[in-house]
């Protein structure tokens, strides 16, 4: 096709990752948001960005203007008001419109469940999208489905959470429930290749992983996957509403999303035939592949999106620094300095060894000597060179992970810890001279890890600030004084 791909959904999970996909490719695609400034850093010379509702059918007109396949990735999950019904005229809205102009092809991701249960309210409404599209379009794409395996899906995160944090877990009904996970990236592959289906009617494919287990079984997978030994205790008696509070406690889930998303739980979703095995040529990853790709996703960088991106999920743009992304802890901190770039990063190619580290030396002299005490590696291995960093250096009880001069110094923890750590150094050139952007990463293994972080959290809060702090005025010396501080 000729025409540009629409699609909708790019500030979220899923649509964010098949934006990046499209983009790789060559293609033209055209962003349809609320939000044009959220998606700015994300677009390429192939991509533009209008601005549109789907809730608002006239903004939707020049959106469409030589589209020939739209993606719709929209839903109301996480909206306070009727979801069902903003379902509803959200997805009439966009076929209509998307018929008036031309559109040759809509394609939809939706929920697995068979609808001939007692859906959820969730479940149904995913599926009732569906419908009310085919009734408006003449080509409709659906896939519809179960668990998305991924580091930042809304599933996974709840997965995560729970496991990471609770060693003995109550377990209401919803636990022992059937489901047929989905590695994220074999979900963008289908999406991509009903691209290249041909013109003609509409179709409804079910996909999932090959594992059918419960929620139980898939917690205990990435349980042995992070080395974590979980106890569960069934509990049948705990409502939605109840787990939803429970949830909202000791995850990342917002009240409302939670209660929405134990309610689908309920529902087995799990494949009723193979059409979409027939039709693409996906061999679909099983779950220990696909937890095992989050994992690994994350040891490279955060996360590409995350389900909390979305406005709808939240109801408010999601600020960076001291917060949780995914099982990582982080604070991130930043400050302007009005040198040039090179200047900026030269205190911090400087950092550990006889340097030292900017503030209250001391105290990381104490933390290298009780990590003897338990047997790391202590603090006295310093640097191999007082001015140049390379990827591999030993930098006292740290490791360079990556040095990108004069822009990135990202250091691995080397010293004991109950999970693994980062200290990352980021310049980037600001209209008053250059940012400093200083983040400390934290990926807890279990409730110890947990206790480790915010049992030093008020520390850190200081340590990190004065270490800024000092190496921004070093920073702003004309000498460039490499002395400690």
């Amino acid at each position: 096709m000729s025409g540009e791909i629409l699609l909708t959904g790019a500030t979220g999970y899923v649509g964010g990752r098949l934006l990046s996909l499209l983009q790789k490719s060559g293609r033209h695609v055209r962003c349809l948001t609320r939000r044009p400034d959220a998606l700015n850093d994300r677009a390429n010379a192939t991509t533009t960005i209008v601005r549109g509702d789907v809730l608002d059918r006239a903004s939707l007109t020049a959106a469409f203007d030589g589209v020939d396949t739209a993606y719709y990735l929209v839903h109301s999950m996480g909206e306070e008001k009727d979801f069902e019904e903003q379902d509803r005229i959200a997805a009439e809205n966009f076929a209509t419109a998307a018929t008036a102009a031309g559109v040759q092809r809509i394609i939809y991701l939706g929920g697995l469940g068979n609808p001939d249960h007692h859906l959820s309210k969730h479940l149904r409404s995913r599926q009732e999208t569906g419908d009310i599209l085919r009734m408006h379009h003449p080509q409709v794409i659906e896939f519809r489905a179960s668990i998305v395996i991924g580091s930042g899906s809304l599933s996974f995160e709840m997965i995560r959470a729970l496991v990471e944090r609770l060693p003995i877990m109550i377990c209401p009904k919803w636990v022992s429930v059937k489901a047929q996970p989905i590695a994220v990236e074999d979900l963008l592959t289908y999406l991509v290749a009903a691209l290249d289906l041909p013109i003609g009617h509409s179709q409804v494919y079910e996909i999932g992983g090959p594992n059918q287990l419960s929620y139980g079984e898939l917690m205990k997978e990435y349980a042995r996957q992070r080395g974590l030994r979980r106890w569960m205790i069934p509990v049948p008696l705990l409502t939605p509403y109840l787990s939803s509070l429970w949830l909202g406690l000791v995850t990342p889930l917002y009240a409302r999303v939670g209660r929405k998303l134990v309610e689908s739980l309920r529902n087995p979703t799990l494949l009723s035939n193979n059409l979409a095995n027939r039709t693409f040529d996906v061999v679909p990853r099983s779950l220990p592949e696909a937890i095992q790709r989050a994992l690994i996703n994350e040891d490279h960088e955060f996360a590409e999106t995350r389900w909390s991106d979305a406005l709808s999920a939240g109801g408010t743009t999601p600020q960076w620094g001291g917060t949780r992304f995914g099982s990582r802890l982080v604070d991130s901190r930043s400050v302007v300095v009005p040198v040039s770039v090179d200047e900026a990063f030269a205190p911090i190619r400087r950092i550990g060894g006889k340097t030292g580290w900017y503030y209250a030396n001391w105290l990381w002299s104490v933390r290298g000597f009780l990590d003897l005490l338990i047997g790391g590696i202590g603090v006295r291995r310093g640097r191999r060179d007082p001015e140049h960093l390379r990827s591999g250096d030993a930098l006292d009880f740290w490791r360079v992970e990556a040095c990108e001069p004069p822009r990135l110094l990202r250091l691995s923890a080397e010293m004991k810890l109950p999970g693994r750590a980062w200290l990352e150094f980021e310049v980037t050139p600001s209209p008053d001279g250059s940012l400093i952007r200083q983040t400390a990463i934290f990926d807890p293994v279990g409730l110890s890890g947990l206790a480790y972080w915010y049992g030093i959290h008020p520390l850190h809060q200081c340590v990190f600030a004065g270490m800024l702090r000092n190496i921004a005025r070093k920073a702003a010396q004309s000498d460039n004084d490499s002395s400690p501080n």
